[in-house]
């Protein structure tokens, strides 16, 4: 019986050591190689030559990255990446849950460094000339308001690359109407996007399960507003107000998703309010664009006005 819980421990305690191996960089921190200090030195040198198969638009180390491809990379992983078309175009964080784990126990700091150099050896460094050409000027083509929710980063979402898209994001992806005295912050972006950097298009992106859009629908009209959220908030009542009109026996989820919409139809309709915007959406130099995204169910809708 004892030679038997030897040799048990013993191979559990190789397979904790194999599990260890596999690690991405070491116990704590993110990193773009493979951890590889438990191998001996055949097997060493041999994992360094492997290319790592890293889970984004970005190729295998093997091959030079594609410039159709994305400049972000996600989590390394150990299954080869799928092949299929435009889905190779797209990010997936397949070992999101178990990395997310992992800096829930990290320092602040060190999670912040580890993240930089991690995007500095596999981004940066791997596009020098793309970082020469962005020192100089910047010409991205969209001006994006996305909300400010941690589940919806739209350079993760959209697989935006550096220089592509200026982005403003604040709670529920608001757009106020023009006004020169108020929301100064929101009236700066686009200004400078439009008129400055002159882009193209404006997309408003809402998303499924908003806090913000759960909040406004408990507001009140009449109801003096008692922090920065109500105030801000209540600039999308109307669309609240419209849902409700329309849809007054819906279950409140499904109230929700319409209302998210809703927002982002009021936002673009705030947009025309900017001088700059309708000039140049009359000129068709500038399209709005709407969309929502519902990460409970993987699905992205999107519409022109």
């Amino acid at each position: 019986m004892l030679p038997a819980l030897i040799y048990l421990s013993t191979y559990i305690r190789k397979q904790l050591l194999s599990l260890s191996s596999r690690c991405v960089g070491d116990r704590r921190m993110f990193r773009g190689t493979r951890c590889i200090k438990n191998l001996g030195r055949d097997s060493r040198a041999a994992a360094l030559t492997r290319p790592a198969v890293v889970v984004s638009g970005l190729r295998s180390r093997a091959a030079a990255p594609s410039p159709s491809r994305s400049y972000f990379p996600q989590l390394v992983r150990r299954s080869p990446p799928v092949t299929d078309g435009a889905s190779t175009l797209l990010p997936t964080v397949a070992a999101a849950p178990r990395m997310l784990a992992l800096a829930k126990e990290m320092d602040p700091v060190k999670r912040l460094t580890s993240g930089f150099e991690l995007f500095k050896k596999e981004v940066y460094e791997k596009n020098t000339n793309l970082f020469t050409q962005l020192a100089k000027t910047q010409k991205p083509k969209f001006l994006v308001f996305a909300c400010a929710d941690s589940r919806v980063c739209p350079s993760v979402v959209f697989n935006f690359q550096p220089g592509e898209a200026f982005t403003v994001r604040n709670i529920a992806n608001i757009v106020p109407p023009y006004d020169q005295t108020r929301y100064s912050g929101v009236g700066a972006a686009i200004e400078y996007a439009v008129l400055r950097l002159e882009v193209q298009n404006i997309a408003v992106i809402g998303h499924s399960r908003c806090g913000g859009i759960e909040k406004l629908m408990s507001l009140k009209d009449c109801t003096k507003a008692s922090g920065f959220i109500e105030d801000w908030l209540k600039v999308c009542l109307p669309a609240w107000e419209k849902v409700k009109a329309e849809h007054p026996t819906l279950p409140p989820e499904d109230q929700r998703t319409h209302c998210e919409k809703e927002a982002v139809n009021l936002s673009l309709e705030n947009l025309k309010s900017y001088p700059f915007v309708k000039e140049r959406q009359e000129k068709k130099t500038l399209k709005l664009i709407g969309a929502h995204y519902n990460f409970v169910i993987g699905s992205f809708d999107i519409w022109e006005i």
